[in-house]
């Protein structure tokens, strides 16, 4: 099993996102943050919608990108107010972070 630990991030995209595909509206997207560019992280989008993943459907996510939770990893949440640049009113946004691990060769 490989050692390398990485940190894996979920948040609502309130204006939707245009990576790796296009939404119409607010979506949830993950990503696993790595070396490199950040256009080439692992990254999840589920279909339109504010309701948060399941943590089977996160779970399921992150298996489709090659990774699963670390040992002893939990989900942790925080909160935190929208950036000004967005044409909206600022709001709370919730942010969920777990520390993943790649899955073996042939595993995903």
């Amino acid at each position: 099993m490989s050692k390398q630990i990485f940190g894996a991030q979920m948040s609502l995209r309130c204006c939707g996102t245009t990576a790796p595909e296009r939404t119409a509206g607010p979506c949830w997207q993950l990503y696993v943050a790595m070396t490199g560019l950040v256009s080439e992280w692992p990254t999840y989008t589920w279909p339109a919608s504010t309701e948060i993943p399941t943590v089977r459907q996160r779970h399921d996510a992150l298996t489709e990108l090659g990774f699963g939770l670390a040992d002893g990893a939990e989900w942790e949440w925080t909160e935190h107010t929208g950036p000004d640049y967005h044409p909206h009113p600022a709001r709370v946004l919730l942010l969920g972070a777990v520390k993943v691990r790649p899955l073996e060769e042939g595993a995903a």
